[in-house]
């Protein structure tokens, strides 16, 4: 059996006694109404994403999907013939059963498997680098006013240090700044300027810079019509989990607003798989959730589907379960309580099908089993029906570094984004501003210098203006100095100068100073 030209063959459901039913598929069209494929570990998610991103890229869809373990990557090899694969085959009446590799681009955030995908600090904007670096509601406040400050005096915010140079600017002109927009403290600057460094080693300096990411370049397709499929090495990722979920929601808001608006295409523009998908939920605020369940909503005008990949349908909101139309489940466990809950929620989702209890079979499936329920005409969802998953035509299993590297030579985009480039932007505009400022003081320093530091004849202590010349009345001879120690004014006055760190500030404490001195 091979899928129509407006579906994809996801496998074929089996009657109660175990028997051939019919084969189950996901329309084209409604592939834009979103989905879930849930199942605990080992139960066969990955080959069921594989088979959705073969299915969408032969229908000529571009696939976006991050690879957590390395298996996905074989998808841009053939597939070999193999027993159990050609068991499948005959279970599913999929014939004739022919391999195929597959037109894939390799992404990788740290630029080691896979081309550097990068992305400017403005284009994340304040609400997803805060969540990003976890700061509170008063840190956040700071980082808006930050990201303001930087659009009125036309500051490119393109990567890490530009953020940095920034918020050190926003420090020294708090008073200026707290009257305009409201209190900026040093402390909420200095937890953030903590979390940056926090965030730098874990490897955020790779990601933010330029060139930044061209969603173009996400929705190829090739000479024979298929939809590239672009794979995200995310196993290194993964390590920094937060760093993950913010670039993959933040690459889902870019969509949503780059995208013109399709209505309901015949077929998706793109995409989307979200792997790991409870890293996005977890310990996320109100606002992130909301902001999620809008892009969900809207962006499938925009034609991109968005299917999430987890464990448990617990680990999705229940207002964006509720928009997720194709759904996959596999087994799941249920031993505890939390588990248990998961099996009935799952079950309660599903369209009810009398031939079997929904939620004994979920924990009863074998693996490379699901339940599966798609949209139908009218988009109203099937019945869910007990469903073997055909086998994927690619490889299964990772590739080897050697094919990667040929794999990444032809890429089509190759040499687009290997290079970092650096051109002014924030950082190098307020270090030019800062030495232009300590130019103009100069002159200054110099006139307070000659006059005996603004006070028309103030004290003669070190480093506060000139001893005027003596003339020849007031000429004496000096007296001898008994040692060679600072007395404690010339000290304390000293330490007080040193205690300011810019040209700017020693001249304002030698201007005060100077004049509440007098000459005896």
């Amino acid at each position: 059996m091979m899928a129509a030209e407006d579906s994809i063959f996801l496998g074929a459901s089996r009657k109660p006694d175990d028997s051939y039913q019919r084969p189950e598929e996901l329309l084209l069209r409604y592939g834009n109404r979103h989905g879930l494929v849930t199942g605990a570990t080992g139960t066969g998610k990955t080959v069921t994403l594989q088979v959705l991103a073969e299915g969408f890229s032969n229908a000529g869809v571009p696939v976006f999907c991050a690879d957590i373990k390395g298996d996905l990557s074989g998808i841009a090899m053939m597939g070999e013939a193999k027993d159990f694969l050609q068991k499948r085959a005959a279970e599913v009446r999929l014939d004739p059963y022919e391999f195929q590799e597959f037109p894939v681009i390799f992404w990788d955030l740290f630029g080691e498997q896979g081309h550097p995908v990068r992305a400017t600090i403005s284009e994340m904007g304040p609400l997803l680098l805060s969540r990003l670096m976890n700061l509170t509601d008063a840190q956040e406040g700071v980082m808006n006013i930050a990201f303001r400050i930087a659009d009125e005096e036309g500051l490119l915010l393109l990567d890490m240090k530009d953020l940095q140079a920034l918020l050190a600017n926003l420090a020294e002109r708090a008073p200026e700044i707290g009257a305009r927009y409201g209190n900026v403290t040093k402390q909420s600057v200095g937890a953030i300027q903590r979390s940056l460094l926090i965030l730098e080693q874990q490897g955020g300096n790779h990601f933010f810079g330029e060139p930044a990411l061209r969603i173009d370049d996400l929705m190829r397709t090739t000479r024979d019509g298929r939809g590239a499929i672009n794979v995200l090495a995310a196993d290194k990722l993964m390590m920094s989990p937060r760093l993950y979920a913010t670039f993959l929601l933040w690459l889902m808001s870019e969509l949503f607003e780059v995208l013109p608006e399709v209505g309901d295409p015949d077929k998706p523009k793109l995409v989307f798989f979200f792997d790991e998908a409870h890293l996005l939920f977890d310990d996320a605020p109100k606002a992130l959730v909301d902001r999620v369940e809008q892009v969900v909503r809207l962006i499938r005008s925009k034609g991109v589907g968005v299917y999430f990949v987890t464990q448990n349908p617990l680990d999705v909101p229940e207002t964006v379960l509720a928009q997720l139309g194709n759904r996959v489940q596999h087994a799941l466990r249920a031993y505890t309580p939390r588990e248990q809950k998961a099996v009935k929620t799952a079950a309660d989702t599903f369209r009810h099908n009398p031939d079997f209890n929904c939620a004994t079979a979920i924990t009863q499936l074998g693996t490379g089993e699901a339940l599966v329920s798609t949209l139908e005409e009218k988009g109203v969802p099937s019945m869910v029906q007990r469903t073997l998953i055909r086998p994927p035509s690619s490889r299964l299993g990772p590739i080897t570094p050697q094919e990667r590297q040929d794999i990444l030579s032809v890429s089509p985009v190759a040499g687009q984004y290997d290079q970092p480039i650096d051109r002014e932007s924030a950082f190098e505009m307020l270090q030019k501003r800062a030495a232009e400022a300590q130019t103009a003081q100069q002159p200054q320093q110099q006139t307070r210098s000659q006059t005996g530091g603004g006070g028309g004849g103030g004290w003669t202590l070190p480093d506060f203006g000139s001893t005027p010349a003596p003339t020849s009345r007031t000429r004496k001879a000096p007296a001898p100095r008994t040692s060679n120690r600072q007395t404690v004014t010339e000290a304390a006055v000293k330490s007080v100068v040193r205690s300011v760190g810019s040209s700017i500030g020693r001249a304002l404490v030698r201007g005060i100073l100077g004049s509440l001195t007098r000459k005896r």
